[in-house]
């Protein structure tokens, strides 16, 4: 267990660092001119140059690289071009919105697949199997942002049971908050909840042909029972997979439901970011990205000891 843990370790360190260098290379050469664009196109030279300079924008790549990276282990991420206000505390404030509507979204997920996925595994070939996997197909076509418009319109146009953009914030309470993110939730977990239905019943009927399932109805078990506490947590290793890799999806694929909704989350700053320029912020930002995607992935692999013994006993 101790050399599993130790080498998740190591390649969590590494793909860290790969990836501040990755995004660091990738961002230094995109074209345009950070002082320029903040200063105007009608600048004069000696302005642009003097702001850059104070940018720190004239420096070698290399130091900008080591600072960049000295400052992220200190908690020191610079000062915003575009904002004039420290990179921390931009991107806090739009991960108190990001997060909380990832884990809802992720919830919300969750609740809809695996009771979505069990019940068409349990009536395997039957009419609610079909029913499920149809819907389940639909779910996996519709584009996020235009179920998010529908929804609007019945939930917001129709029924006015909830705005139909912006965010109060948490100060105006928790329930305001919630409701404000109950449809974005849910426009982004109507596809993620059908691919892992689908995950969850291939799964499930997996475990179903095992000898311990039919030993466990000699006894007497009944079906629901067998589902649920036999079957179920020897179906999860594949599903926890597919649970970590989406709920990476969600903290890293809500620009397109924050623009939609109007929401002042991570990925509207990030889109703004790239429009000013602000290439500070949007290193921050897909750097924090990322380092949630890896992270997410080792607890996954953390997970996977936890749930399969096979897992400890190999310590690979």
């Amino acid at each position: 267990m101790s050399l599993f843990l130790f080498k998740r370790f190591i390649t969590l360190l590494a793909t860290l660092i790969g990836t501040s260098v990755v995004v660091f290379l990738v961002l230094e050469i995109l074209p345009g001119n950070a002082a320029q664009i903040l200063m105007g196109p009608d600048a004069s030279p000696e302005a642009v140059a003097a702001l850059a300079s104070k940018l720190g924008l004239d420096q070698p790549a290399f130091t900008r690289y080591v600072q960049w990276v000295g400052g992220m282990l200190t908690g020191d991420l610079g000062l915003s071009y575009a904002y004039s206000s420290p990179v921390g505390e931009l991107v806090l404030e739009r991960l108190l919105l990001t997060v909380p509507l990832a884990l809802m979204a992720m919830a919300l997920t969750v609740l809809l697949a695996l009771v979505a996925g069990i019940y068409a595994a349990a009536r395997h070939n039957r009419l609610g199997d079909v029913g499920v996997m149809g819907l389940t197909q639909v779910g996996i076509a519709i584009p996020n942002f235009w179920f998010a418009i529908l929804l609007i319109l019945l939930f917001s146009v129709h029924l006015q049971w909830f705005s139909a953009g912006g965010f109060p914030g948490w100060g105006e309470g928790i329930w305001a908050g919630v409701q404000a993110l109950m449809l974005p939730a849910l426009s982004l977990a109507v596809v993620q909840s059908a691919i892992l239905a689908r995950i969850t019943r291939s799964a499930v009927l997996e475990v179903l042909r095992e000898d311990f399932v039919r030993t466990a109805r000699a006894k007497g078990a009944t079906q629901t029972a067998v589902l649920w506490g036999h079957v179920l947590r020897n179906a999860m290793i594949p599903v926890i997979t597919v649970m970590g890799l989406q709920f990476a999806e969600l903290l890293a694929g809500t620009i397109v439901v924050e623009s939609v909704f109007y929401l002042p989350g991570l990925g509207r700053l990030i889109f703004q970011s790239i429009s000013n320029r602000d290439l500070i912020v949007v290193r921050n930002c897909v750097m924090l990205l990322a380092a949630m995607v890896v992270i997410v992935n080792f607890v996954v692999d953390l997970l996977y000891a936890a749930i399969d013994p096979r897992v400890k006993a190999s310590d690979i």
